[in-house]
């Protein structure tokens, strides 16, 4: 690290560090003097809410920087999610995205990983809007059928 990184956090948030969380119970600054892997809690994401392929290829990165125990088969689960997204999709941003995610990971650079998944939810949103499943579910829906006039 060339220079002490700050860190300020609020009363009650939580970071996690090198695989520890720690909680501060008031407002605090933290400066950290050499490398360091953390995640702020605004950015970690609960197993349940890893409910599209790119929030689960999130959630497997993540759990390298949080589970350091369980990294190696956190990074299987990486590659296995990665491949199966590039297999599956064609969106350029979407692949170009992934892809060069991958790379971080396998470097242990998952701040910039998770940075770089995390900008790419916007486009599989859209994506997933567009796609033809979500379109057959909206007509099976009497709800959301329009009615001839």
């Amino acid at each position: 690290m060339s220079r002490p990184l700050r860190l300020s956090l609020r009363a009650g948030e939580r970071v996690y560090m090198n695989g520890a969380v720690l909680r501060v119970d008031r407002k605090v600054s933290l400066e950290l003097l050499n490398d360091a892997s953390f995640l702020l809690e605004t950015h970690v994401l609960q197993a349940d809410a890893a409910t599209t392929p790119l929030r689960q290829l999130y959630f497997a990165a993540q759990t390298i920087l949080i589970e350091p125990g369980n990294a190696e088969r956190a990074r299987a689960l990486f590659r296995t999610l990665q491949a199966g997204i590039l297999a599956a999709v064609v969106d350029p941003d979407i692949r170009a995205g992934v892809t060069a995610a991958g790379p971080l990971v396998e470097g242990g650079r998952l701040i910039e990983a998770l940075k770089l998944i995390r900008g790419l939810y916007a486009a599989e949103a859209a994506l997933l809007a567009a796609s033809p499943q979500v379109e057959a579910a909206s007509a099976a829906d009497p709800q959301t059928q329009t009615r001839p006039a």
